[in-house]
């Protein structure tokens, strides 16, 4: 007996989602494999974060550019070509790491080449899957990509501690450069027949200041964009600085905390499964209020609770980050405009990514000056009190899901980049959010976790 794909899952989605999954497996087993890579030939924990911060940087700093350039070329192109560059770099990440000894600056570079490429790739990538889809079926569409790119983050952390200790980081590396190829293959059959081509702009600055423009000219766009740079920024620094030393100081070590954070991705599947079927009428009033619960962990942290407490409030989170991140692509889905999709996420992935490494780098600093207990209730009170500030502004409260498939993004142009049209229905642009948890630096695909 086989299985039928739905009705709404075309080509093009299909093609989309497993690139998605594809990458997600690969890029995920990266991220360990990078960290032991670096300790393998000698270096420190310093070390680590330097090469972290090598990849981190360029993402910042291209992604404007992206944005805009994806406004101008066709989007699955600029995939491809991020896919590609991402291949060569991790490719020769993996020939350094299996014939030799690699030296950081080395890693550092070839760590700028991938965070590059993801500067381009992210842009390019907003509105791809949700243009695959008719409106009526785009909240579900986006629930369940969202819900196996998860499950492959989840499944490729895991597979890739298990290579790395049976046969080293070097061919983790490898296998993620393959899984970029294989994606990039996946993209370049996508069917953009029909697709009118795109009018030359008036220059890239014209573009982002038009992209700006977008951003500044809604209240609730730009007061969600600014509340979760402070969220990112806050939460990374309670999971990558301040979780580990609780977990090895109170819970037992690395197990625990790695079952917490194991729980944190199991939510976010629960989340996507349900938000398959759950349709709020108030798109940004329910996602806002399910930002409330990502203060829980720093609370668990601070207190500190059992490890199995920990990851039930971790897990809790995970679904209600998921729920906010399929709302939050909805309202940009029926909101913004097809042809500003690229330079209006540039500016959220700008906004969600800028101070990670400020707060990371700040973070034992400030648990020298007020104790880690201290630091912890004010990154759970942050969250807090950003979230409530954010649902006094109307326009987050009001902003309700349009019960037909007419968009904003569709009155402006009825086709997009991945457009396939379905029998029936118009075709409708979308986006996938990027303003969430901190990504993955080495993460393809826009996921909010």
């Amino acid at each position: 007996m086989t299985m039928k794909r739905p009705v709404w899952a075309g080509r093009n989605y299909t093609l989309l989602t497993a690139a998605a999954v594809v990458t997600g497996l690969g890029s995920s087993g990266a991220l360990i494999a990078a960290a032991f890579a670096v300790l393998q030939a000698g270096g420190s924990a310093t070390d680590v974060g330097l090469v972290a911060a090598a990849r981190t940087i360029p993402l910042v700093i291209f992604l404007l550019i992206g944005g805009a350039l994806a406004d101008r070329l066709p989007r699955h192109r600029v995939m491809v070509a991020a896919n590609a560059l991402n291949c060569v770099s991790q490719g020769a990440f993996a020939v350094l790491v299996l014939t030799g000894e690699p030296r950081l600056w080395q890693m550092a570079l070839l760590s700028a080449l991938g965070g590059t490429g993801q500067a381009f790739f992210a842009p390019a990538a907003e509105g791809m899957v949700l243009a695959s889809v008719s409106g009526e079926h785009s909240g579900r569409a986006f629930a369940v990509f969202r819900m196996g790119m998860n499950g492959a983050n989840i499944g490729g952390a895991a597979l890739g501690g298990a290579l790395i200790a049976a046969v080293g980081p070097g061919w983790v590396l490898a296998v993620d450069a393959a899984a970029f190829a294989l994606a990039g293959l996946l993209r370049a059959f996508l069917d953009v027949r029909g697709v009118p081509p795109r009018e030359p702009g008036h220059g890239l600055l014209t573009d982002l200041r038009d992209g700006w423009r977008e951003v500044v000219s809604r209240p609730w766009l730009w007061s969600i964009v600014l509340q979760f740079a402070i969220v990112n920024a806050v939460v990374a620094a309670a999971e990558a600085v301040y979780g580990p030393l609780v977990a090895q100081e109170h819970l037992g070590g690395p197990g625990p905390w790695g079952l917490a954070l194991a729980a944190f991705g199991a939510g976010t599947v629960g989340g996507a499964l349900l938000m398959t079927r759950y349709k709020p009428r108030y798109l940004l009033r329910v996602g806002a209020l399910c930002v409330f619960p990502l203060a829980l962990p720093s609370a668990a942290l601070a207190v500190p609770v059992p490890a199995g407490a920990l990851a039930a409030v971790m897990f809790g989170a995970g679904i209600a980050v998921e729920v906010f991140a399929v709302t939050w692509m909805m309202a940009l889905h029926q909101e913004i405009p097809e042809e500003k999709f690229s330079r209006v996420s540039s500016y959220d992935w700008l906004g969600s990514l800028a101070m990670v490494p400020l707060a990371t780098a700040l973070a034992g600093p400030v648990q020298d000056l007020i104790g880690r207990t201290s630091a912890l209730w004010a990154c759970s009170a942050l969250i807090a009190l950003l979230t409530a500030a954010v649902l006094c502004v109307r326009d987050v409260r009001q902003l309700r899901r349009r019960p037909d498939t007419t968009t904003v993004a569709a009155e402006a142009a009825p086709a997009s980049d991945a457009a396939e049209p379905s029998e029936g229905t118009a075709e409708l642009p979308g986006q996938v959010p990027v303003t969430g948890l901190p990504t993955s630096a080495a993460a393809d695909d826009v996921t909010p976790h």
